[in-house]
C-alpha cells in the first residue's frame, strides 16, 4: 500500500518548536501542531548520549505529502538534531486516511 501522507513527529527542548517549523517550511510543510510535554530520560541516558536532558519538551506534529518527508526529516536533523541546542529527534509514520485537508488541484 502506498501512502499519500506521512506525519512527522519532532520532539525538541521547550522553545524550539518555531525552529522546527522554520526548517520544515523550507521544504514544503504548511503548518504543524505543538504539544507541550515532559521528558523522562535518566542520568544513564545523559551519559550514553553525552547530552543534558531538559525535562520540558515540545512535540511538533507535521502532516506532509509522502514525497517531501525525507527532505524535511534531513532538515530537522540539521536544524534541531541531538547535537544542537534543540536536542531533537524526529520520526515519521504513514497516514492511511485524512479528512478536512485541502488538496491542491493540478
Amino acid at each position: 500500500m502506498e501512502f499519500k501522507h506521512e506525519v512527522i513527529f519532532c520532539i525538541v527542548n521547550a522553545g524550539f518548536s518555531e525552529a522546527v517549523m522554520d526548517a520544515a517550511k523550507e521544504f514544503g510543510a504548511r503548518g504543524g501542531t505543538v504539544i507541550h510535554a515532559r521528558g523522562t530520560a535518566n542520568s544513564e541516558a545523559e551519559k550514553l548520549y553525552q547530552i543534558t536532558v531538559q525535562p520540558e519538551k515540545e512535540i511538533v506534529m507535521i502532516l506532509v505529502p509522502s514525497e517531501i518527508k525525507n527532505d524535511i526529516l534531513h532538515a530537522l536533523y540539521r536544524a534541531v538534531g541531538l547535537k544542537t541546542p534543540g536536542q531533537g529527534i524526529a520520526f515519521s509514520m504513514p497516514v492511511d486516511a485524512t479528512a478536512g485537508l485541502f488538496e491542491q488541484q493540478n
